[in-house]
């Protein structure tokens, strides 16, 4: 018994993530964008930003790439004639997510280091050198 393709509510087929990570040749560019799949291959050498801005993202998530740069009305309908599917539900989850940027405070206070010692042997060094230099000179 051959298995059934799973459909989205849409009626596009469902793409597992590593399905969609294999796409990323020259042949065969697919990206994803809010969870649509889009074959960009035919697309790559008319993309106005050239098709690097689309290899960079091929086999993956270029939701935040797309949304970032404010692609036109025109060019979102362009792209709606590239989907091929849906990432399945299961894989959603599986996706890139910006990682959180944690944040360290550290407390403000200088140290002795750099509030003495430094300043110390740079005024020791400058001296030695004046006092070379005007030895010399006499």
């Amino acid at each position: 018994m051959g298995e059934q393709e799973e459909k989205s509510p849409s009626g596009l087929k469902y793409y597992r993530l590593s399905e969609v990570e294999g796409q990323n040749t020259f042949k065969s560019t697919w990206i994803i964008i809010h969870n649509k799949i889009y074959d960009v291959t035919k697309f790559l050498e008319e993309h106005p930003g050239g098709e690097e801005v689309l290899r960079e993202q091929a086999g993956g998530n270029a939701t935040e790439s797309f949304e970032d740069v404010g692609h036109s009305t025109d060019a979102r309908e362009m792209a709606d004639s590239m989907v091929i599917g849906e990432l399945h539900p299961d894989d959603v989850h599986k996706m890139d997510k910006p990682a959180e940027t944690l944040l360290t405070t550290l407390k403000d206070e200088p140290s002795w280091w750099s509030t003495w010692l430094i300043p110390a042997l740079a005024a020791t060094i400058v001296t030695l050198m004046y006092r070379l230099y005007t030895t010399d000179s006499e």
